[in-house]
């Protein structure tokens, strides 16, 4: 394990030599849970905010969502589950595990969520949060603020 550690952390060093955040993907740094490393990985992968009319484009980009379809509320059917971007997937759900374990308020929404249902699906309804957070971090250039995101 501690070999491992060492040879991780030296290719996030270079990795962090090689690559810088743009300036538009500064404010991902104040998001909780997104560190240096998940913030090039979501800058590399999304590329263009503004590609994305609506917050729920994003997100089901993200794979924060699920695929289905519904008529007169009965589901109809299930689209293409793999669309979207598998490392944002991953992405997003490390960031959900990091916030989880540091932040109070967040970790408050994860325990609500897995008392009713189970771990994964609550770790994946903070990813979801996290994700649509992101959006709006990015495209408006602003703070991320812990209250609105998860009041």
């Amino acid at each position: 394990m501690q070999a491992l550690d060492r040879n991780i952390d030296e290719l996030e060093k270079v990795v962090l030599k090689q690559a810088r955040l743009r300036p538009e993907f500064k404010p991902l740094l104040t998001v909780h849970g997104i560190g240096p490393i998940l913030g090039l990985t979501i800058m590399l992968e999304t590329g263009d905010i503004r590609r994305f009319e609506q917050v729920g484009n994003f997100a089901s980009y993200c794979r924060c969502v699920q695929s289905q379809r519904f008529s007169n509320r009965k589901k109809k059917g299930e689209g293409n589950r793999r669309n979207g971007n598998k490392y944002l997937a991953w992405a997003f759900l490390e960031a959900a595990h990091f916030a989880t374990q540091r932040e109070g308020l967040i970790k408050r929404f994860f325990q609500r969520k897995a008392s009713k249902k189970n771990k994964i699906v609550a770790i994946k309804a903070v990813a979801h949060k996290l994700a649509r957070a992101c959006y709006h971090v990015l495209r408006d250039q602003i703070v991320f603020d812990v209250n609105k995101a998860f009041a």
